[in-house]
């Protein structure tokens, strides 16, 4: 079981998976593999070659975000340093917590972006200048 307490940092979480001479199969679910109540879900897919997603951060919201069909890397920047993640296995997702700045580049043709979250959409949530995140970030 995750705890939320401890997954304050983006972490790589593994899935579960059952593999079969048919196909292999992965899940996830609400405090076992991920360390929250899902509030919501949206996939991102058919991005233009060259094009970036995100460039925001979240007051509060925490995510989860697998890449299941092709590949995309995952740029989270504290405030102070940035560190990129690649997205390349449907058996893994990364887990972003609240107050990371984040984007998504170099999505492969027929890409597909699963990104579960623990709250329901609420604009003022959003903080979309990298200015304001990195006051707010670090005091």
């Amino acid at each position: 079981m995750c705890n939320s307490n401890i997954m304050q940092t983006p972490t790589i979480i593994h899935l579960p998976e059952i593999l079969d001479k048919r196909g292999s199969l992965s899940f996830f679910e609400n405090f076992n593999q991920i360390p929250f109540e899902i509030a919501r879900t949206y996939w991102i897919y058919d991005v233009p070659g060259g094009e970036t997603r995100g460039g925001h951060a979240f007051k509060t919201q925490q995510e989860f975000i697998i890449a299941l069909s092709g590949s995309f890397d995952i740029i989270l920047h504290d405030g102070k340093n940035e560190t990129k993640f690649s997205m390349n296995r449907s058996y893994y997702g990364l887990h972003v917590p609240a107050m990371y700045w984040r984007r998504m580049e170099n999505f492969s043709t027929n890409s597909l972006a699963l990104i579960v979250s623990d709250k329901a959409y609420y604009a003022d949530d959003y903080i979309r200048d990298f200015d304001e995140f990195k006051k707010t970030r670090n005091g």
